[in-house]
């Protein structure tokens, strides 16, 4: 039986009116502009966490997330579940359950859509009693660790295939820790490796031997992605970032095809020296190698954790990031955009001043972008909640 740890549907009410500043009339009103698709101590889980978020053949919103029976930990009775919305995001379908491992850990989602319409889901599995520190420190079997596992859907997200495990291809045999996204993946749609589906990842490798940082494995992420010409029949590792000279250490990354057709690629900084939390980097060949290392982005001023990017479609249409915008603390969700791939960023939209944390953008039609994101009053993985922006309102 599932405990519920939290609070309830008022919870999410109330993040909904605090967060637009409105009466619960008018927030009900407004609901087109937001939604809470996930609410912590319903449905069966304590929390929820690590949304996904993409748009299939058909036009309907699938919200992938995380769903703990446990708490908050990163490790337990975790499954993948997901959400649709018919309506562009403004109601959520009851919750599906994925990929359920019994006792253990299934997550980190990275679904994407191939261009006949098949949805492609990456996730990554452990055993529930494996923490991330053990794994880090190399005390946890290969079995028990972390594998990566992959579906497919023909029916919109309706019906899934069983996971078919592809660690073999997927990872190499010194990574420790490894995860698929977070976030959505990205298929290509330019150029000669036009089709081909691109997940970003992340791993972490062995201090060196003889190495004074023994007990310091976190300072050992690393980064790369997978990438696949076959709709994802079969996986290859593309770019490999291991440097580990403590200047960029980069850890959760993000990706997305920029309109020349390059990959960009922005990470989160784990434990670096470099001025900000955040790292971006650019593929000319869809992903199998970067054309430089990772570099400071300073300009993306936030605390340590994960965020979003997405290339949107439309003329003058911004390449977007999503992330907190408090550099002391995960609060502040905030909008930035850039007109030159990357290069420089400003502010475009501040969605709230509450608690904040993991994020996912997506393009629910030719006029809006959707942001799934973690937030809430006290803390932020009270809620997974939508929220509709309008291009127009993004410069």
């Amino acid at each position: 039986m599932r405990l519920y740890k939290h609070g309830g549907p008022a919870l999410a009410a109330a993040a909904l009116v605090a967060a637009v500043g409105a009466t619960p009339a008018q927030a009900a009103s407004a609901r087109c502009s937001m939604s809470v698709p996930y609410t912590a101590g319903t449905e069966g889980y304590s929390a929820f966490r690590i949304p996904a978020v993409i748009t299939t053949r058909s036009g309907d919103l699938l919200a992938f997330a995380e769903g703990r029976s446990d708490g908050l930990g990163d490790a337990g009775n975790i499954d993948t579940v997901v959400k649709r919305s018919t309506d562009g995001g403004c109601t959520w379908r009851p919750l599906q359950v994925v990929q359920d491992s019994g006792a253990n850990t299934s997550g980190n989602p990275a679904p994407v859509v191939t261009a006949s319409g098949r949805i492609v889901l990456l996730t990554t599995y452990n055993a529930g009693t494996a923490t991330e520190a053990a794994i880090l420190r190399g005390q946890v079997s290969a079995e028990d660790g972390r594998r990566v596992f992959v579906q497919y859907s023909d029916d919109d997200g309706r019906k899934w295939s069983a996971p078919r495990e592809i660690t073999a291809t997927a990872k190499l045999p010194g990574w420790r820790w490894y995860a698929t996204g977070p976030g959505h993946a990205t298929r290509l749609t330019r150029g000669p490796h036009r089709g081909r589906l691109v997940v970003p990842a992340n791993h972490s490798i062995a201090p060196p031997a003889g190495s004074a940082d023994l007990g310091s494995e976190a300072k050992y992420y690393g980064g790369h992605d997978l990438y696949s010409d076959d709709n994802g029949r079969t996986w290859h590792i593309g770019y490999v970032d291991d440097n580990t000279d403590g200047v960029v250490n980069v850890n959760e990354t993000t990706a997305t095809e920029l309109t020349d057709g390059r990959v960009y690629f922005n990470a989160r900084d784990q434990n670096g020296t470099s001025d900000g939390t955040r790292a971006g980097a650019y593929s000319r060949d869809g992903g199998r190698t970067l054309r430089a290392p990772f570099a400071p982005q300073p300009a993306l001023a936030g605390p340590v954790v994960e965020g979003s990017v997405l290339q949107t479609r439309g003329h003058r249409a911004p390449l977007l990031y999503s992330g907190p915008a408090d550099p002391a603390k995960r609060a502040v969700m905030t909008l930035r955009a850039s007109h030159d791939g990357g290069v420089t960023w400003q502010p475009v939209l501040t969605l709230s001043q509450l608690p904040a944390s993991y994020s996912d953008l997506v393009q629910v039609d030719s006029r809006t972008v959707g942001l799934l994101y973690e937030t809430g009053n006290a803390g932020a993985n009270e809620t997974i909640t939508f929220r509709r922006v309008a291009l127009r309102d993004l410069g």
